[in-house]
Formats: C-alpha cells, sequence, structure tokens
C-alpha cells in the first residue's frame, strides 16, 4: 500500500516558490514527523510539495503518476483552501484514494472540514499514532468504522526523528537543488541550515493564541536533553550544518531544560550559533539563562513584543510592560545576541496614540529584524471569539489568515493609518542608523581587510 502526503503550504508565494525565503523554503515538521512514523512502521510513503509544483494540473498528472492508495493532508486554517482543491483533483482522479486530513485547523474547527464529503478520515490533536495505525487498518482490508479519529499524544522521546528526505528528495526531482537543507534568512545562521523542534505547546495565555494551541498540543512537553542532542549529532554528521534554529513557540520557558542543553551542546562539541522563540519577561528576569545562551551559541530571540501600550498588553494577557520589553532588548544587547521583533498593528481597541505608543518602543529597542504583522483574528483563540462577539472581523476567505501586514482584518481601524504605522514603525533614528552603520562598516573590515587575508591577497597577485 503506498500513501502520499501533499504540503499545500501556497497560501503565501503560491506554485513554483521553492526557495523563496522561509514560507517556501522551510520542511513542514507536521508532515515530516508523520512520514518518520509511518516509515518506521513499514509503510511506503512518498511526497508531493504544492510549492514545486507549477499549476493544478501538474498535481492532477503527478497522481495519476504514483497511483496512490491513501493520500494524506495537514491544514492549517490559511490552508483550507489549497487542501480543499486538493481533494477535489485527487478524487477526481481516483474517487477510489483513501483521503486523511490532519492539523491545527480540523481540530479546532472540525465541524467545517468533516462538511466536505470528499475526506474520508480526519485525524484531530496529534497524529503519529493514530496515523500510521489508520494505515495498518486499512492495509489489513479493515477500514474504521469512525470518521473522526481523535488523536493519541505520544512520548516525544519514543518517536523517529522527522524525515527531512521526505522533503529534500521531493525538492530535487523538482529541480531545486539547494546546499542547504533548508532556506537560512539572516546573516548570523549561515548555511547549511536547519529547522528543529524540541517540544510542543505553550505554558502562557495570550489571548491571541489560546486556548487554541491548548486544544491541539495539550500540556506543554519537551523532548529530553539527550533525544535533541542525539538528532543534532545526526544532522551533523548527515547535513554538516552551520547554523539552526528552534521552531519552538517559546523554548526557554523551561531554564533546567536550557541550562542541561547549554551544558551538553558545548561538552559535544557544537559551536554552531543557533536562534530560537523567547519572551521579554522571561529574559529580563533570567539574565543569567541569556548569557549561558549566549556562551554556547545562541545569536538571536524572536521575541512577540506585541505593542508597546501597557493597557494594550494586558488586553492581550502578555504578561509583559512596556518596560519589560525595553529592558529585554538592553539585555539582549548586553550578551550580542539578535532581536527579531515580533509585533501587531491594528489590534481590537487599539487607538492611534496606543499604535505610536508601538512605534516609539521600536525606535528605543531599535531591534536587528522587525516582523511586523495587522491583527489577524484567527480560529479557536479568546481574541478570535471577540472579534466575532463584537462583529470586528473582516475575514471573509481563509487565505485572509495569513499574518500579512497588506490588507484590512477588523472593523474599526484606519488603514491608510496603519500603513503609515507600519512604515513609521520600521524607520530608525538618525542616531540608530549612525550606530548601525559603524557597526556594519567595522565588520565589513575585518571580513575583508584583515592581515591574514590581505596577506593571501598579497601572495596571489605576487604568484
Amino acid at each position: 500500500m503506498k500513501t502520499t502526503l501533499i504540503y499545500a503550504g501556497i497560501a503565501g508565494y503560491g506554485f513554483n516558490s521553492l526557495g523563496k525565503g522561509m514560507e517556501a523554503g522551510w520542511i513542514n515538521h507536521g508532515l515530516a514527523q508523520l512520514s518518520a512514523c509511518a516509515k518506521a512502521a513499514g509503510f511506503a510513503v512518498d511526497l508531493i510539495d504544492l510549492r514545486g509544483l507549477q499549476s493544478w494540473q501538474h498535481l492532477r498528472q503527478e497522481l495519476a503518476q504514483r497511483r496512490p492508495d491513501v493520500v494524506g493532508l495537514t491544514m492549517m486554517s490559511v490552508d483550507y483552501n489549497p487542501v480543499m482543491h486538493c481533494l477535489d483533483i485527487v478524487k477526481e482522479v481516483d474517487a477510489r484514494i483513501v483521503t486523511v486530513v490532519g492539523g491545527p485547523h480540523p481540530t479546532i474547527v472540525l465541524e467545517e472540514v468533516a462538511a466536505n464529503s470528499k475526506i474520508d478520515y480526519i485525524v484531530t490533536h496529534e497524529g503519529e499514532i493514530t496515523f500510521p495505525r489508520l494505515l495498518a487498518a486499512l492495509a489489513a482490508g479493515q477500514p474504521p468504522a469512525e470518521r473522526v479519529l481523535p488523536g493519541e499524544r505520544p512520548n516525544l522521546d519514543e518517536i523517529p526523528f522527522v524525515d527531512r528526505e521526505l522533503f529534500l528528495e521531493e525538492w530535487r526531482r523538482c529541480g531545486y537543488t539547494p546546499d542547504s537543507p533548508e532556506v537560512a534568512f539572516v546573516p548570523e545562521l549561515p548555511p547549511p541550515f536547519l529547522t528543529i523542534i524540541a517540544g510542543r505547546g505553550c505554558t502562557y495565555n495570550c489571548s491571541f493564541c489560546q486556548p487554541a494551541e491548548r486544544q491541539i498540543f495539550g500540556r506543554f512537553r519537551q523532548r529530553s536533553v539527550a533525544n535533541v542532542i542525539a538528532e543534532l549529532k545526526l544532522l551533523r554528521d548527515r547535513y554538516h550544518f552551520a547554523s539552526f534554529m528552534f521552531h519552538d513557540d517559546c523554548l526557554t520557558n523551561n531554564r533546567p531544560w536550557i541550562s542541561e542543553f547549554c551544558r551538553a551542546y558545548q561538552a559535544e562539541g557544537f559551536t554552531q550559533p543557533f536562534f530560537c522563540q523567547s519572551r521579554a519577561d522571561i529574559i529580563v528576569h533570567h539574565e543569567d539563562m541569556v548569557k549561558l545562551m549566549a556562551e554556547a551559541g545562541c545569536r538571536g530571540y524572536f521575541i512577540g513584543f506585541e505593542s508597546g501600550n501597557d493597557r494594550v498588553l494586558r488586553f492581550l494577557r502578555k504578561g509583559t510592560t512596556r518596560q519589560v520589553n525595553l529592558a529585554a532588548a538592553l539585555v539582549c544587547r548586553k550578551y550580542g545576541i539578535s532581536v527579531w521583533a515580533n509585533y501587531m498593528l491594528g489590534l481590537p481597541t487599539e487607538t492611534p496614540d496606543e499604535v505610536r505608543d508601538t512605534i516609539s518602543m521600536l525606535k528605543e529597542i531599535d531591534p536587528d529584524y522587525y516582523s511586523p504583522a495587522f491583527y489577524t483574528p484567527h480560529p479557536g483563540s479568546d481574541l478570535y471569539a471577540y472579534c466575532l462577539a463584537n462583529d470586528l472581523s473582516l475575514i471573509t476567505s481563509h487565505d485572509q489568515y495569513r499574518r500579512n501586514p497588506t490588507e484590512t482584518k477588523i472593523k474599526g481601524q484606519d488603514y491608510q493609518f496603519l500603513q503609515w504605522a507600519l512604515q513609521e514603525s520600521q524607520r530608525r533614528t538618525l542616531p540608530n542608523r549612525l550606530r548601525r552603520g559603524w557597526k556594519q562598516a567595522g565588520q565589513t573590515i575585518r571580513r575583508y581587510a584583515s592581515p591574514r587575508k590581505v596577506m593571501r591577497r598579497l601572495a596571489r597577485m605576487v604568484k
């Protein structure tokens, strides 16, 4: 029995987009994990990545050529439309193909997904145990009578490492031949670059995320340090990676784990730099941990500052303040850690003056990287429910669930003003521009005019 997984994440860049940044250059860990578990159970699995195809007709041709018995798709809210189109094509090619859909959106908005009769089975929550069990039942000619199959939460140390070759083989077949497992995206993280996940869930209660994340993953869990180090050693041997990123929602909320990891990482001889996500309050309250991580190779934090106004931060249940956000940036600068600033504009109840507070905060922080978004109400969150209850949502298509700052998402906001705010929030003050200019000049001089490099150039000229 042959299973084909389809990655339908083309809401951002569309077809023929492999290698175009993070959205189109990183693997999907969910499908790669399911593939590893299915292969460990003895099943043949391949992948169709829509990002590597040319069109919907190309998908038809691939399905007709591969002739899978089972097709599995994962779905975030933004992927709803391309996934549904995939299902139409799968059943057009061969109505006998068994279709299986899982992921965040089916878990959170089950009724909407279940309304599509072209889906044979829906796996909710986590699928590492349930999906191979379903394949075994289908192979034995004993298909489950139930259409909705609740996933079981696996022991994260007992499941196989994600199947990165699932994506790399498909990318090569599509003609994309990168020299890095995934696309490197900042100078601090040179290729070969890859992403890794150490845990699932989040212990915090931000209203724009929760309780959706708890519904998907339950309580916060992490793999053991030994398990993560074992995977990194395997990846070092296989891909010779030069840098990586932890893809966890918040890696740093378990201080003992971080301390153990940093010691083990250095003891195993790793020197590769890495980025991870953290929180401003964790950074401020645990500066010793920041120092330890910097010494181990952490070169950047993704920090959800969200807003520079205390009332808005309380409304979001963020658990931080403007002053904490500013202090976190100072701690990062002290230890040479780059700041990737995540923030939102156009939040429910947010006033223009409160938007300006976010702008002034960012000018003071002077982050290394800006990551703005116009607030987008996502299903399953308390803030989404607030938007529905107050008739604020302007979402009319699942494609609008992208966190891009390019279109209106809720009522009551002046988006002409927000477009100005978007640009102004990323305009550095003159002192910061000068400081960064001197820093960049120094880096260039050190890189290209070191005595050793000058001597090598002179030697080549003499020869």
